[in-house]
């Protein structure tokens, strides 16, 4: 307890008291001042004139002495007084976050390499999950009502059509989604129509369209080494992003989104992914060279950034540190998606321009 809460007990309001007055000693009498009011011309006398307003006080006890502060719990011990340096902590539980990768790792690489319509199916599958999240997070938490049921089918189609029928299939499926949204929300009263339809097309562009890009490198005679090369570099670029900036990190790349996110961090992506890209293009895609693998990595590095950061804006504007609970140590869905999202089609591009679709 500090030492201002000790102080002197104020005399309770009402007549002034005599500092004399014993239990068989008569009081001085009362006698009026020039305003009517009371007080004992004793008091006055010793003390002087009180003040308006507030009680008197005795005026022969002594002050209190402030009681005194407990000493701090390093107080014997002067060389401890500092508090020692804390070490950095990682924000998530990485050994959950690593099996759950590993995990995930597996399902993909499994999948790829049985039968490509099985990677598919998986993209399918991410692609309805993290609708389910993003806009059960908009009504939560905005009050949109994007429509999932249309959402969801157009996006398992788009997926599809892509895969099937390449870009051409994609954007006409793209094209028939948004306008089932747009019929869907018209079964229900006309408020926030603009709203809710306008949410529902960003989310038929995010996630399936944009994941629609995988299923497009997949159908490359070496579609599966695209698709490891584009799942690799970008989880190398988040990697080295998180080691170079967790151990040397020191200025905000952008504080106003994501505060944890640091230039130096930056400049690891883009190394590690820059070295990664050549040892890919070099060793796993038909007719690539090295000096296009730079490029590349360079791309992944900055659109897995752009991305991570697109997905930071969202959550704070919903006000969330995660778009879901599905992962543990990671997040949902979305929350693994928004680095791979934009770099699908980042990447297709650039293959298609080094090496063809073929």
């Amino acid at each position: 307890m500090n030492d201002s809460s000790w102080q002197p007990e104020p005399v309770p309001a009402g007549p002034a008291y005599d500092a004399q007055v014993g239990p068989h000693t008569r009081p001085m009498p009362i006698v009026p001042d020039a305003a009517g009011r009371d007080f004992d011309d004793r008091e006055a006398r010793d003390r002087g004139a009180a003040s308006d307003g507030g009680p008197l006080f005795r005026a022969d006890t002594p002050p209190q002495e402030p009681m005194p502060s407990p000493p701090p719990p390093h107080a014997e011990h002067p060389q401890d007084s500092s508090p020692p340096p804390q070490k950095k902590r990682a924000g998530r539980d990485l050994r959950a976050a690593i099996g759950v990768g590993v995990g995930l790792g597996a399902v993909i690489f499994a999948s790829l390499l049985i039968v490509k319509a099985v990677f598919v199916g998986v993209i399918v599958v991410a692609v309805v999950v993290g609708l389910w999240e993003l806009t059960s997070r908009l009504q939560e938490k905005k009050g949109i009502k994007a429509p999932l049921v249309p959402l969801a089918v157009g996006g398992a189609a788009m997926v599809i059509a892509g895969y099937v029928r390449g870009a051409e299939g994609a954007w006409v499926a793209m094209a028939l989604t948004v306008l089932a949204v747009l019929v869907w929300r018209m079964t229900e009263p006309p408020e926030d129509y603009l709203k809710d339809v306008t949410a529902g097309a960003f989310a038929a562009f995010y996630v399936p369209f944009l994941a629609t890009f995988v299923a497009m490198l997949l159908t490359a005679d070496d579609g599966p080494q695209r698709v490891i090369t584009f799942l690799l570099l970008t989880v190398v670029s988040d990697t080295g992003a998180y080691a170079v900036g967790w151990r040397f990190g020191k200025t905000k790349l952008a504080p106003r989104i994501s505060p944890g996110k640091t230039r130096e961090g930056l400049f690891g992506a883009v190394a590690f992914a820059m070295g990664a890209g050549a040892l890919c293009m070099e060793f796993l895609i038909d007719g690539g060279a090295w000096w296009q693998g730079l490029l590349l990595g360079l791309a992944v590095a900055v659109s897995a950034t752009l991305g991570d950061l697109g997905e930071s804006m969202i959550k704070r504007d919903l006000g969330i540190k995660d778009m879901g609970t599905l992962l543990p140590g990671h997040g949902g869905i979305m929350d693994r998606l928004d680095s791979l999202l934009p770099t699908a089609p980042v990447v297709w591009l650039l293959l298609a321009a080094f090496v063809g679709t073929g």
